[in-house]
């Protein structure tokens, strides 16, 4: 949505600087410091943006615009559009596990993911790895209890010793409804790495964590409870 404004808005602006010079469409804009030049085949037309007035935003030329994706509600048979975009990933983790302690470590995270269009491919791995993160605390360290905690100060979350390499694979399947054919990219990076990292836990140690976190007391629990032959949820 806000991809969407912010190149409507920009398309606006531009249509604005080329009447400005009585410029045809196709004329390319350039700006160093003040001056503004419009340049079209023998065109060539210069402005002193500091010598312009400013509107009543302070800029001399300004621009707005709003997106609202296309949506439709639910009728009475759960059908309809509720979303514009959806979003398509699948993420693998690598884990070790120490029986004895019932620590996990993550030692790799995969991540595949269908951005749409990779505009920016280095910022769409970092929103990737981002959400991982977020996802590995998850799924391991955030804890919080109403009651019992009264302050963050024993809120663990991951630091940059906790995360493992992130392998991010980009999909490009362009939307329709995305700038250029890009979709969101941020939470969800974040929804799959927790079951990822407890899939991974159940491959290696034979035991399912269904309350999050996975701190080491529940996973030895769990190690415990199965090898005596008790359930365990």
């Amino acid at each position: 949505m806000s991809g969407n404004a912010a190149m409507m808005a920009g398309k606006q602006l531009r249509a604005s600087i080329l009447q400005m010079g009585n410029a045809p469409a196709e004329a390319s804009i350039r700006l160093h410091d003040c001056i503004l030049w419009i340049e079209s085949g023998e065109l060539r037309e210069k402005f002193d943006l500091c010598k312009r007035p400013l509107d009543e935003r302070g800029y001399v030329l300004s621009a707005e615009a709003t997106f609202d994706p296309p949506t439709k509600p639910l009728d009475k048979d759960g059908q309809g559009i509720p979303y514009a975009v959806y979003g398509f990933g699948a993420q693998l983790a690598e884990v070790e596990i120490d029986l004895d302690l019932g620590t996990v470590k993550v030692l790799k995270l995969t991540a595949a993911h269908d951005v749409g269009r990779a505009i920016n491919p280095t910022l769409i791995e970092g929103q990737i790895e981002g959400g991982a993160a977020q996802g590995l605390g998850m799924a391991l360290m955030e804890e919080f209890v109403p009651g019992r905690g009264e302050n963050l100060h024993d809120y663990l979350i991951p630091t940059v010793g906790d995360m493992p390499p992130v392998d991010s694979i980009l999909i490009e399947d362009p939307s329709p409804v995305g700038p250029f054919g890009a979709k969101g990219i941020g939470e969800q990076a974040l929804i799959p790495t927790a079951p990822a990292i407890l899939n991974a836990v159940y491959d290696g140690a034979r035991v399912r964590i269904r309350r999050l976190p996975a701190t080491p007391d529940k996973v030895r629990a769990a190690i415990l409870a199965r090898a005596n032959g008790e359930s365990h949820v």
